[in-house]
Order: C-alpha cells, then structure tokens, then sequence
C-alpha cells in the first residue's frame, strides 16, 4: 500500500543535522551518555566537530535526574557554550517538572536562557509553555509525538506559526513500523503551519528514520538520547561517533534518492 502523500517541506542535502545528548537516560546506560555540565560540554564539542549544527540537552541534577533548575540550567548552558558556536536547546518535558504551574516558575527563574527549548504538545501546559518561552525570547521546538494527540492540538494552537520548528517524534521503536509510523505522522501534521520539520526516531526506530529523513531531505538528529548503537550494531562510544554515522547514513539516502530521479 502506497504512504499517504505528504504535505510538510522538504529540504536539501544541507538539511541540520542536531544532536541529542543524553535524554533522559542514567548512568545505567553506559559510561558514553554525559550525565555532567562538564562531560555535556565535552560530548557537545566531539558532535559539533564531527558535523552536528545544533544541541539538545537534558540538564541534569546531580543524581542523574532531568532538570529544569535554574541553576543547573545556568551551569549546563555555559559550560557547553563555552565549547561549541552552535545553538544549543533543552528539554522542558513533563518528567522534568510535572506540574505544569511549577513547570512555568522554573522557566520564569531561569537566568540563563536556552537558544531553544523543545515542548511536547500532548502534554498539559503545553501552550502556556510555549507561550512563557516565546515571550521571554526563547525558540519553541514543538515536539510532536507519534501516538498522541499532539498533532491535532498542533494544527488548533495560534502559537504553531511563530515555533521555530517542529520535532516529529517517532515513538515505534520497530525498524520497519517506525518508518511506517514516521509516514503516518508526517501526513497527519499536514503542512505544520509552514515550520520547517525535524523527523526522528528512537532506538530500533533511530537508523530507520533517519534514513527516510534523508530521502524526503527533511532535517534529522542522532544522539545516545535516541539511539545507543551504531548502524551496524556495534555499541557507540560517542556522541561524535553517532553523528558522524548518522550523517553518512543520511547522505546515502539522499544521494539514492537523487540517483532515482528522472534526468539524474
């Protein structure tokens, strides 16, 4: 059965490339997930010098926990900025703060601000979210999760033309249903109000979707907070070594995209 034809833009081969440092993983998924401000910074420098063109970030508490802490907010932030010149985002996830009012007094209390900050649109708060960091100077990524609801409140919410972009996130971590959740999701945000797209997947979904990233030349992104392996299988050591893989992979799939059209 042929995919539902597809409304969002499509980009080029130049598309971004973002990597997604650490997630809300622990200590428990291997000593390459920088759970630190200072191995954060050091795994940020390692993707940008390998291709990564902007960095996503969970700050985290010094248990390993997901924060939105202005402190560690503020710690976070410098110490990766002082590394890379590319822009650098964070989390504002409801496992980080779960009461959507708690949620805005932390961001009102940062004193450090992200250059973006992604906001899941299923979850409650969402627009007062985005809103608070829209007003305080702060790119929304509006996250979009297969799955959800989120689609349909996406296409309702005045705020959908002002985001700076959209995260399509790819839940089914089956390599074969991802691409076909990825296709689904992609039609059922229709045009995104015009944002440009980042499309990914997680763990078995990750190389998958990144690869159909790749042929519809959206924008992608690859981390040890998405994936822990290599395309082959093999255990990555790095955040580097993910976005070097990943930018490879997403090259193939557009050069075999462009090989396939006519006059080509």
């Amino acid at each position: 059965m042929p995919h539902p034809r597809l409304s969002v833009v499509t980009g080029t081969i130049d598309a971004m490339m973002q990597v997604c440092l650490n997630g809300s993983r622990t200590a428990a998924d291997g000593v390459a997930v920088p759970l630190t401000p200072e191995s954060m910074a050091d795994s940020a420098a390692g993707a940008v010098a390998a291709g990564a063109r902007d960095v996503h970030v969970h700050p985290k508490t010094p248990c390993g926990r997901d924060t939105l802490s202005p402190r560690v907010l503020a710690e976070t932030l410098s110490a990766i900025r002082a590394r890379v010149p590319v822009p650098v985002g964070v989390t504002t996830g409801a496992w980080a703060e779960p009461g959507p009012a708690a949620r805005l007094e932390r961001i009102r209390a940062w004193t450090v601000l992200p250059d973006h900050a992604s906001v899941n649109w299923h979850e409650p708060g969402a627009e007062e979210t985005a809103a608070l960091l829209m007003e305080r100077g702060v790119g929304v990524e509006a996250g979009i999760w297969s799955g959800t609801d989120g689609a349909e409140r996406f296409a309702a919410s005045p705020l959908g033309p002002k985001v700076l972009r959209v995260l399509a996130e790819v839940t089914d971590t089956d390599p074969q249903g991802a691409v076909s959740c990825a296709h689904a999701l992609l039609s059922g945000m229709g045009t995104a109000h015009g944002r440009p797209v980042l499309l990914h997947g997680e763990d078995g979904g990750a190389w998958p979707v990144l690869r159909l990233a790749g042929r519809l030349g959206l924008a992608t992104r690859v981390g040890l907070e998405d994936v822990l392996v290599l395309p082959g299988g093999e255990r990555a050591g790095s955040n580097g070594e993910l976005v070097a893989a990943g930018l490879a992979e997403y090259a193939a799939s557009r050069a075999g995209t462009e090989a396939c059209r006519p006059g080509t």
